[in-house]
């Protein structure tokens, strides 16, 4: 990436993952409505597992300027803003709320809407930044977003379905940083 230049790939990353993110946790909550996560006197709500992932991978894409940790960082960062927007209609009302229909629809709206534009217009710039991703390197970030998905069934109180999400997508993580630096280790032997 250049300096001052839009890295569409990153934005669409982004935007993709909070669409999961978002819906995955709509659907979840809609079926499960009265789980809930308690400790201490605490509900612990699922936009607090976003607000962890929105910092931690904003601070991270800071500090960092290696592409593909870029790519990594826009993954979890709209993996929690998702998180985060399923919870909007509590954070405002800072009491019980119903995701009303329309809410839904809404921001699947914009999120498909604007999905659909940055392919429509910035296709070319599309393919360079994603189609172009290693196979080590795609393979880290599936597993990133499968550990990320750990996040709801913690949320809601799944410890063990969250466990083996968390685990399953770190191994797979780390099988794509082996993949990828034996790559990186055979194209400086060639």
């Amino acid at each position: 990436m250049t300096q001052g230049k839009i890295n569409f790939g990153l934005t669409f990353l982004a935007l993709l993952s909070f669409t999961v993110a978002f819906f995955t946790a709509r659907i979840f909550t809609t079926i499960n409505p009265d789980t809930v996560v308690v400790s201490g006197g605490v509900h612990f709500h699922h936009f607090w597992y976003g607000l962890a992932m929105v910092v931690i991978a904003g601070w991270m894409g800071i500090a960092s300027d290696h592409p593909a940790w870029r790519r990594v960082y826009a993954v979890v960062f709209g993996f929690g803003g998702g998180l985060i927007g399923d919870e909007v209609g509590l954070l405002l009302t800072f009491g019980n709320y119903q995701s009303q229909l329309t809410y839904v629809f809404f921001i699947g709206l914009i999120c498909f809407a604007t999905l659909a534009t940055l392919l429509a217009r910035f296709r070319t710039d599309l393919k360079r930044d994603l189609l172009e991703i290693e196979r080590g390197e795609a393979t880290v970030q599936i597993g990133l977003v499968i550990a990320c998905a750990s996040a709801l069934p913690f949320a809601s109180g799944f410890l063990l379905v969250g466990s083996v999400l968390a685990l399953a997508g770190i191994a797979l993580a780390a099988v794509g940083v082996t993949v990828r630096g034996r790559h990186k280790t055979d194209s400086r032997t060639n």
